[in-house]
Order: structure tokens, then sequence, then C-alpha cells
């Protein structure tokens, strides 16, 4: 597939304005982001949304999209360091980038967490206790 010419539809919703460190949160965003797009490679249009949601008093920001996704049986290894679900040569990447955007999260009292379906894509939420 030829990669610079595939569509991508980005739809970024609104976001409420939260207080958070502001280089941090450029940290998670970046590397949630930067795997939407890589893990949606196989796609011919590329779909990522950026929003959140109000659950239970918690502002809740999410990261979808409908890219090539995982089995929830390897959820434990998603954020841990230099653990990798898919082919390196194929996708790339240090395998760190999610292991840092939990200790982000977690310096800000949050919780991070995905829902993912093998050939569906993945959806990361997280919210911060601030």
């Amino acid at each position: 597939m030829n990669l610079t010419n595939r569509e991508h539809q980005f739809v970024l919703k609104p976001l409420p304005e939260i207080l958070a460190d502001k280089r941090m949160m450029e940290i998670v965003f970046t590397n949630l982001l930067s795997n939407a797009f890589k893990y949606t490679i196989d796609r011919e249009v590329a779909y990522v949304e950026v929003g959140y949601e109000q659950k239970e008093k918690k502002q809740v920001f999410y990261v979808k999209d409908n890219g090539v996704g995982f089995n929830m049986k390897y959820i434990d290894k998603v954020f841990g360091a230099f653990q990798r679900l898919h082919n390196d040569e194929k996708y790339g990447g240090s395998g760190i980038g999610l292991s840092i955007v939990q200790r982000v999260v977690n310096k800000h009292a949050g919780k991070i967490w995905a829902e993912s379906e093998p050939g569906k894509g993945t959806t990361f939420y997280f919210y911060l206790n601030l």
C-alpha cells in the first residue's frame, strides 16, 4: 500500500480545559496519536478520533482508531516497557511509548486503559485526578 496516497480522517472533538502539566500532556497525546496513526498503516482510510466523555464525575479522554487492534488477553503487556504485540519491522517504534504514557497518567493520580479487537481498532482511555 502506498502510504502517501491513503486517506486520513482525523476527528478532534471539543475537549475541556484541564489543570495538568502541559509538557506531560503533550507526551501523552503525542504517543497515543503516534500509535493510532502507526497502527492504521494497513487501512485505506485511517480513522483517528480524540475526545472525552463525562463518566462518574470524571473527564475521561480517549484516542480511538480503526487500526490493527490487539487481543485483549494481552492487555497486561500493552503498558509494559519494551513489550510489543506487533511486528517491529512493520510498525517500528521503541516499545516504550505506552509505558511512558502510563507513568504520566499515574503521576497525575489517574488511570489509563484500553479496549481493542483484532482488525477493528483500539481505543485508549484515561482520566486524571487533580
